[in-house]
């Protein structure tokens, strides 16, 4: 039944002229669009003066490199003027170049277990100012427990920035322990290529003696908490010091390391070991009050600042 259907269809569509018409005969040139309607000629923009249209930067900012991420060294000048723009600069450097900061560091607090008496440490520093110029405060000391404090003394310097991560100081240094001293002191304080942290000082007594320390230690992070920390550290004399039992040249000599985790940024406990050498005259001093010129001690403290 289809397909009777189909074939009378398709007899009809053959025998219907306007159904049959062959197109390929027919005149599309009479469909073409009027000569006004065609494509006009494109436009070379890339020759066009946009700068004289008003399309281009502003003239404060056409002086910009192509590969620059920032504009001129104050732009804003040439927007509003170098007497606007003085009083927020001047603002600025007041509220965020030059802030006066207090910073107060327990670098080592420390209990040492050794042959014979076990002793105690301790080595804190602190400043107050801003970026160039500081008020240093430092106090370090140690001796054995059941005897006499060893060795004690406090430093008020005046620091000046003259390096970028190296600052100049100089000031004073009382001795609160021993024969009653007070000491000149000029030195450097900064951080080393490779994060070394190094403070160096000259020491001159109102006795005319001249001696000097070096420190020098390097955090060697092992994860995000744990840190371990060489440290070194030597004295020198330009003399023999008897009453100190100090000898010419190399007075010591001070290896250590230390493990600390830090619980947070600002609180770390530690344990270590730390050997101690002294040499030439110093070695004789020692010897002579009974005391050994060798000690090596094991040490449990903390670490903090704020």
């Amino acid at each position: 039944m289809m397909r009777l259907l189909a074939t009378s269809l398709m007899a009809m569509i053959a025998t219907t002229p306007a159904l049959a018409q062959d197109h390929s005969q027919m005149d599309h040139s009479a469909h073409q669009m009027p000569a006004a309607a065609e494509a006009e000629p494109e436009v070379d923009h890339s020759q066009m003066d946009h700068g004289a249209l008003g399309h281009g930067p502003p003239a404060a900012m056409q002086t910009r490199s192509p590969n620059s991420l920032t504009g001129p060294p104050n732009a804003a000048d040439a927007i509003w003027g170098a007497d606007a723009m003085r009083p927020a600069r001047v603002a600025l450097y007041q509220e965020h170049g030059n802030m006066q900061m207090f910073w107060f560091q327990g670098d080592r607090l420390e209990y040492r277990a050794r042959a014979g008496e076990d002793g105690y440490l301790w080595d804190v520093q602190g400043y107050y100012g801003g970026d160039i110029d500081k008020f240093w405060f430092k106090s370090e000391g140690e001796g054995s427990f059941g005897e006499p404090v060893e060795s004690a003394e406090i430093q008020a310097l005046y620091s000046r920035a003259i390096a970028p991560f190296f600052d100049l100081q100089a000031g004073v240094r009382q001795d609160l322990a021993g024969p009653d001293r007070t000491h000149a002191v000029i030195g450097v304080q900064g951080l080393m290529p490779y994060m070394f942290e190094v403070d160096a000082a000259a020491f001159l007594s109102t006795e005319g003696d001249l001696t000097a320390r070096i420190e020098a230690e390097y955090d060697q992070r092992l994860t995000q908490r744990l840190i371990l920390q060489p440290r070194a550290e030597v004295n020198l004399s330009a003399q023999d010091i008897p009453e100190l039992g100090i000898g010419s040249g190399i007075d010591n000599l001070e290896l250590g390391l230390r493990l600390r985790y830090e619980m947070a940024r600002e609180f770390a406990p530690y344990i270590g070991i730390e050997q101690e050498w002294k040499f030439g005259g110093s070695r004789d001093f020692a010897r002579a009050a009974g005391e050994d010129a060798s000690v090596t001690n094991y040490v449990v403290g903390v670490r903090f600042w704020f």
